[in-house]
């Protein structure tokens, strides 16, 4: 069948081309073709290549890499043969393991591109590759990760302010689902994001992202941000006069929501396991570290973010750059290829 008349194909972003980002996407494509098929690089040839080459295998000369002139020409490119599309004036590959101004241009030009071809309809989704934070503002981008960069892009898209396009971050395993109130700010920024209007909203675009793809209601627990959800105030008055009410206000709106719940407790009663299905769906976490260290303690080589609340797909590994290790070919791609595996199911695109 002619690439004219497949489906829209999925734009996997480079990510930072020192870190570990174009050898897990390499050996996504070597070995789970299928799954990779109509799947395509936007990057840098070469440095899509410079990861190929550090991820062959025994007797392996080379991992092929086909530069093509248009995203739809991906469904052309055979099995294991990596499809990259070269996006214009992309800085060159930075050396392995180095934070680089260059390397955070590149990765912030792949992300852009992409949202921008998912938002006119050129592509099903996007998968993004890790980037690397500090890369990002040596290159001067003025948002500090993959979230806040494709929410400038859809907001520009709308022609609103970033203010109108608000989103929220869900890290997801086979176990757990968590979502955040708050995402890329400090502790103390993260406390005074706990209000009422904030975890309401967080409650709504939760309810409607996961009702999307559950095909029915989520069940929602929401986290309290003290100790034991404040012992009935002694710990901490935030679960009484600003969590309890929000919660309130959702369920008369028609959403199944819990809590606040304890948040030494709250992520065991909601983990599915081999014995027992969760009690929840998801849970709402009240900051960054309280919502992503239970996911990425039970597997961080299958987790993936979501991003909820855009108007594209997005998904990405639930892991970073691993300068450490950038390079070696031993980075594991378990965590990529899921996040392809979620992107096409949330993109109605065959999986298998």
């Amino acid at each position: 069948m002619s690439a004219s008349r497949m489906p829209l194909p999925v734009a996997i972003t480079q990510g930072d081309s020192a870190g570990i980002g174009p050898e897990i996407i390499a050996k996504a494509f070597r070995d789970h073709g299928p799954l990779l098929r109509g799947c395509f690089v936007a990057g840098d040839v070469d440095t899509v290549r410079r990861g190929a080459q550090a991820v062959r295998r025994g007797g392996e000369t080379y991992l092929p890499v086909a530069a093509i002139g248009a995203p739809a020409q991906a469904w052309d490119v055979p099995p294991r043969c990596i499809p990259v599309l070269q996006l214009p004036d992309m800085p060159a590959a930075a050396p392995w393991g180095q934070v680089s101004r260059a390397a955070g241009e590149a990765a912030a030009r792949s992300v852009q591109w992409a949202a921008r071809a998912a938002l006119a309809g050129e592509v099903a989704a996007l998968v993004t590759a890790p980037l690397h934070k500090e890369a990002l503002a040596l290159a001067g981008v003025d948002f500090p990760g993959h979230t806040e960069l494709l929410q400038a892009e859809a907001a520009r898209h709308a022609g609103v302010p970033i203010a109108q396009m608000p989103v929220r971050m869900m890290l997801a395993n086979d176990q757990l689902r968590t979502v955040l109130v708050s995402i890329h700010v400090s502790l103390r920024e993260a406390l005074d994001a706990v209000t009422q209007p904030h975890i309401l909203q967080t409650l709504r675009i939760t309810h409607a992202a996961l009702s999307r793809s559950l095909a029915r209601a989520p069940r929602i627990a929401v986290a309290g941000l003290n100790p034991h959800a404040g012992e009935g105030g002694l710990f901490g008055r935030e679960e009484i006069e600003v969590i309890a009410p929000a919660v309130a206000q959702a369920q008369t709106e028609g959403m199944q929501v819990w809590g606040p719940i304890s948040p030494d407790t709250v992520f065991m009663r909601a983990r599915n396991t081999p014995q027992r299905a969760g009690e929840f769906d998801v849970v709402l976490a009240m900051y960054h570290d309280q919502g992503l260290i239970p996911v990425k303690y039970l597997g961080v080589e299958e987790g993936v973010n979501v991003t909820l609340g855009l108007p594209l797909v997005r998904t990405s590994p639930d892991h970073g750059t691993a300068f450490d290790i950038a390079g070696r070919g031993i980075a594991d791609a378990s965590s990529m290829v899921e996040a392809v595996r979620v992107a096409k199911r949330l993109a109605g695109l065959p999986v298998d």
